[in-house]
């Protein structure tokens, strides 16, 4: 094969290798290098002899590379391939079970003391009863303080926490007026009327508390049945003393004299809930059997319409009476309903406190104004300049 070999001229071996090139043609190995290979040749060499170098570098890194990676795969121990359900539940973070002995004295008295505490409050929980329900009966009629003393008895019995349902009886007809204002006091209502005509004035509220009983006996009413006139005075807690009697229960009334000057108190006399006497200033009451004023009472309305549960030798209606002389009918009432004191219940216990005024206000002289509306404007007395 045939080599290619190129002259130098003499210039060139003469003249010495500027830009740092001197010292590479000046050593011999150099020289020798050209001798045998041209410049052109000898760049080419170097370039691969630095380009083998780094690839050689190269070739290390990833040999060792595949090495470690290949240490790294490799299973060496006994590996649970497994994998159940369970394994990737969360941990318990229960606290450890501690085994306490039955002769620690302080876990005993702490257990007894909770043992304790939770059987007191699920007695508790389990003596809670509903309330009982009150059943207010209230006669009646038109004259001129009737809205007022309907306005406020109904805005006290407003107060009482339910259920109650007042009865409201009136005489002949019912009236739009009381009814009106029987609406506007956001109580529990029952609007009675009384169809038997009495001659007597005296009578109407017999014949009137007679239609409640008779309304409540149809309906079998159950609470605690109690005759609150709309002329007297009542406190909030009379009413709910009521819920407290069973059968029959009976507490003192403050009135005025006929004379209007002088306060009595007539009712019970009582040892704690039991009553041992009467308070009764008038002799001309003092043959009657119980000394109680018609408000100074109250009695469960099963009486009326479950004579069994009582033990009530007959089943006649219990009705106030009009054929006895006024001030009678309620020792007649009482006398259907208990056979003596032993039967009653002293409200409050000791019976030492008036939560019931019977005022006797006279208004028979006073115009009923009905509607208490103003068909027309007043005249002005005082002009405004």
């Amino acid at each position: 094969m045939p080599s290619i070999r190129r002259t130098l001229s003499p210039a060139f071996h003469g003249r010495s290798t500027q830009n740092g090139a001197a010292g590479f043609s000046s050593s011999p190995s150099n020289k020798l290098l050209h001798k045998h290979f041209p410049s052109s040749a000898s760049s080419t060499l170097l370039n691969l002899v630095y380009r083998r170098g780094w690839r050689r570098s190269f070739c290390r890194c990833l040999f060792f590379f595949l090495i470690g990676l290949l240490f790294g795969i490799t299973p060496f121990g006994q590996m649970d391939t497994d994998i159940r359900p369970k394994d990737f539940a969360s941990p318990d973070l229960r606290p450890p079970h501690v085994h306490l002995q039955s002769d620690d004295p302080i876990f005993s008295y702490v257990a007894l003391g909770v043992n304790t505490q939770l059987e007191q409050h699920n007695e508790v929980t389990d003596s809670i009863e509903p309330l009982k329900q009150l059943i207010v009966v209230t006669p009646t009629h038109n004259r001129g303080f009737q809205v007022y003393f309907l306005n406020r008895l109904g805005q006290v019995l407003r107060l009482v926490k339910p259920p109650l349902v007042w009865i409201v009886v009136e005489e002949k007809t019912v009236s739009l007026e009381t009814a009106q204002i029987l609406r506007k006091t956001g109580v529990m209502y029952r609007h009675v009327v009384s169809t038997r005509n009495s001659s007597d004035v005296k009578d109407r509220g017999v014949h009137q508390r007679n239609a409640a009983l008779e309304h409540i006996e149809r309906h079998k009413l159950d609470g605690i049945v109690f005759f609150a006139d709309d002329d007297n005075v009542y406190t909030l807690e009379l009413f709910e003393s009521l819920r407290t009697t069973s059968r029959f229960g009976t507490w003192p009334v403050a009135m005025l004299e006929q004379s209007k000057n002088k306060a009595i108190v007539e009712g019970p006399v009582c040892n704690a809930s039991r009553v041992i006497g009467w308070h009764t200033n008038e002799k001309s009451k003092r043959l009657r059997r119980f000394h109680v004023d018609m408000s100074g009472f109250a009695f469960s309305s099963t009486i009326l319409w479950d004579p069994k549960r009582w033990g009530r030798p007959c089943s006649n209606p219990i009705r106030q009476l009009d054929t006895v002389k006024e001030g009678f009918q309620e020792t007649t009432f009482i006398e259907q309903v208990v056979e003596d004191e032993s039967q009653m219940e002293g409200i409050p216990p000791g019976c030492s406190k008036v939560m019931n005024w019977h005022l006797h206000l006279d208004t028979g002289n006073v115009v009923y104004p009905k509607g208490w509306l103003l068909e027309k404007n007043l005249e002005v007395i005082l002009s405004i300049k």
